[in-house]
Formats: C-alpha cells, structure tokens, sequence
C-alpha cells in the first residue's frame, strides 16, 4: 500500500552520489493512479495530477505546440519521468516536447537533456515547485518553459537558458496572445485557458 501525501515523503536530503539510488526508489513506487512522483530538493514528492478541467488547456496547448515542434520531437501528457542528475532533480512534467529517439529505453528515467520544452499547470499544492525549484533546474537545461499560473490566470514564457537560469521571460494574462521563442516560433492564443464557470447554485 503507498501512502500518498501533498508534501515531501521523506526528509532527508540525499548527497549527489546518492541520486541514482532516489530515483531508483522514485520509480519503483507504486503510485496509486492520478498520481505521480518526482523528485525535488532531495525529497520524492508524491502529487496529484490536475484538476479534470485542466485536460482542456492541456489539450489545447498539446494541439497547438504539434505543428511547431523541432524535428523529431513530439509533444505529449503521458506521464514519464526525466532526470537532471546534475542538478539532482527528476520531473515529471505535466506536458512536454521531447526528442522521440530518447524514450528507446527499456527501463530507468528519460534524459532531461532530451527536453526541447516543458510545461507545466500549477496548482495550490505544486505552484511552489513549479515557480522555485522547476525554474530553477529547467532554467539551466531545458530551452523553453512554458508557466500556466492557473491560480493567477496568467500564462508566463521562459527562454535563454543560462548557468544561473533563463535570461528572459515574458508573461500575459489568460486571454492573449504569447510569443512562444524559437525553436517553436509561434503565437499561443490562450483564450479558454481560465477555470469554468461555476453552475448557479439552486
């Protein structure tokens, strides 16, 4: 039985040669469906996946990003783990553009160096995460990262990638349109991104 919690399973902080052993234990678990685990700041993070109306901003920014994707790569949902060993970190993002050739793997985590972009929806119990410590790691790996703040309804870009993180970004609020930079070069309208409204109560 796994026991499922919105924070850190573990405390302890684990040493960089101890990475490989973490996320051996990270992929290993047996995570009951709806959720996944990552592996941020030392810990394994058991979350959730998002809210059932996200699946239609997810949808629409998968469609979107599919006719502008760099040669080889492919956009997708499907929950798969990628590794940062540098940085100590494996996420599983909510969606992504990566080289296809790299899931060609039997078993273990795909190589975060095969990520052309990552995206991903915050949450109340992620957007921490997603705003400090994802950031901060895809900022120094990962070409573009794409911040839906489905709290703030405001969608933010990030490019440039840099040894100390992304040397530019660019943020609107749900509604417009959004540069996405190259290697995608396209206008993201993201009208419909905004939570539904609520049925009147009877």
């Amino acid at each position: 039985m796994t026991t499922v919690l919105e924070r850190p399973v573990t405390a302890d902080h684990f040493a960089p040669g101890e990475f490989e052993d973490l996320l051996q234990i990270a992929l290993d678990l047996d995570t009951p469906d709806g959720f996944k685990a990552e592996i941020i700041e030392g810990a394994i993070v058991v979350s959730p996946f998002q809210s059932p109306y996200y699946r239609r901003p997810m949808k629409r920014l998968r469609e979107d990003l599919e006719g502008h994707c760099p040669a080889g790569h492919e956009a997708d949902t499907s929950p798969f783990l990628f590794a940062f060993p540098k940085a100590t970190r494996a996420y599983a993002p909510d969606l992504y553009v990566a080289d296809v050739e790299s899931f060609e793997q039997l078993r273990g985590p795909v190589n975060g160096a095969a990520l052309s972009l990552v995206a991903e929806f915050t949450s109340p119990s992620t957007r921490a995460a997603d705003v400090k410590d994802k950031l901060a790691v895809y900022g120094r790996h990962v070409p573009v990262y794409l911040l839906l703040d489905m709290q703030d309804e405001e969608a933010t870009v990030f490019w440039e990638v840099s040894p100390n993180g992304y040397r530019a970004y660019r943020s609107v609020s749900f509604g417009q349109s959004l540069r996405i930079p190259e290697p995608f070069g396209f206008d993201l309208d993201t009208s419909g991104f905004g939570r539904p409204e609520e049925a009147p109560s009877r």
